[in-house]
């Protein structure tokens, strides 16, 4: 009997307890596959908004936390209190290119979407918007909407549409072409039309700017700071905030993962030590018929290894769908929102990486019963009853 075939004997001995084994892998790899498919690429997605937002500098609200500077780039509802005097003296200094936003928040069909209060014409050059469909604001008042592409697909609203916003319905004017970033989930409104329905006249949230001379950013800075008194941040210092911030959410979910992979570890290992005892005999007699310790040793590691093997592809399997179907139902706030607009699926470098880790960690925990199985005297062994 080759060795392959004794190992698959010898697991399947016990069915019942060959399955709970190979069930506490599978779980502990899909808990470990879908925590790192939710938060594994947090990174790229803070950086990709980072960039979406055109800004070299943002102004925000004097005392405004960095929990506001995450908000910015998630498209939550923001404390709105910088003034029209204000905006207009950030436009008056030379060298540089100031854009309002109003954020805002609302619900369509009953579900959340980020509101924007912006000046078209402007907003669209700063960001460089394409229009994918309809026609865009023909006026800096217009009364209507531009919707983002996923949005716009999200709950089947094309031009000419109705949509209601604040209890009053505006026409869905046009829908932007896909961008890769909040923009594609977010309701545009012209600024005067969002100040109006969210009365918040002459106010607005932040203001992105976008200077001429990239080596004079701090020079602007100070500037900012001797005109208004209103805080103003980097996009650099904002991403490396955001990370700071989000980047606690990726820890604790892998440290989830650990927890579940190290609850899955200690399965394997009862598992083979078990079999270690009741096995004796059999250990007795493949070494009474030359088998090595060595033999032995590697015998029981392969087993350990066809239960990684096995729970890793399982767990993979069951992670990845996991992730996709919980990934739309995470709650919306400033921590979860990279989370939620991360952009999932499949991914073949992760599902070979986490069946060889489930494969790796399998076989350490093996190491410890195979060590035992294979220190057994002949002797001993074979006159184990």
């Amino acid at each position: 009997m080759t060795p392959a075939k004794l190992v698959f004997k010898n697991i399947l001995r016990r069915r019942g307890r060959f399955i709970f084994t190979l069930f506490g892998i599978v779980i502990g790899m899909a808990s470990f596959v879908t925590f790192m498919a939710l938060g594994g690429n947090l990174k790229s997605q803070i950086e990709r908004e980072s960039a979406a937002l055109g800004a070299n500098l943002v102004v925000t609200p004097k005392g405004s936390c960095a929990y506001e500077q995450v908000s910015i780039l998630t498209g939550e509802q923001l404390p709105t209190t910088i003034t029209a005097e204000e905006v207009e003296a950030l436009r008056q200094i030379e060298g540089m290119t100031a854009i309002p936003f109003l954020a805002e928040r609302s619900a369509v069909q009953n579900r959340p979407v980020s509101v924007l209060g912006i000046l078209p014409a402007e907003t669209r050059q700063f960001k460089g918007w394409q229009l994918a469909r309809g026609e865009y604001f023909p006026a800096e008042d217009t009364s209507g909407a531009v919707l983002g592409a996923v949005l716009a697909e999200q709950f089947g609203l094309q031009p000419g549409a109705q949509l209601r916003i604040r209890g009053t319905d505006l026409p869905v004017l046009g829908v932007l072409k896909e961008t890769g970033g909040k923009d594609d989930l977010t309701v545009f409104l012209s600024l005067p039309t969002a100040q109006q329905l969210y009365d918040q006249q002459d106010r607005v949230s932040f203001v992105a700017v976008r200077v001429e001379r990239l080596d004079e950013v701090d020079a602007y800075a100070l500037k900012i700071k001797d005109t208004v008194s209103l805080g103003v941040v980097s996009d650099k210092q904002m991403l490396s905030s955001v990370l700071a911030i989000v980047g606690t959410v990726n820890m604790t979910l892998q440290l989830i993962a650990a927890v579940a992979i190290l609850a899955a570890a200690f399965g394997i290992i009862n598992t083979m030590i078990s079999a270690t005892y009741e096995r004796k005999r059999e250990i007795g007699i493949l070494q009474a018929m030359g088998a090595t310790r060595g033999g032995i040793f590697r015998l029981f590691l392969l087993e350990s290894g066809v239960y990684g093997v096995l729970g890793g592809v399982g767990g993979a399997a069951l992670g990845f769908a996991a992730a996709l179907l919980a990934a739309p139902h995470i709650q919306q706030n400033a921590a979860t929102s990279f989370v939620k607009g991360s952009q999932l699926g499949f991914d073949p470098l992760m599902f070979v990486g986490s069946v060889l880790f489930s494969t790796l960690v399998a076989m350490i925990s093996g190491i410890y019963p195979a060590w035992k199985a294979s220190k057994l005297s002949p002797v001993e062994a074979i006159s184990y009853e």
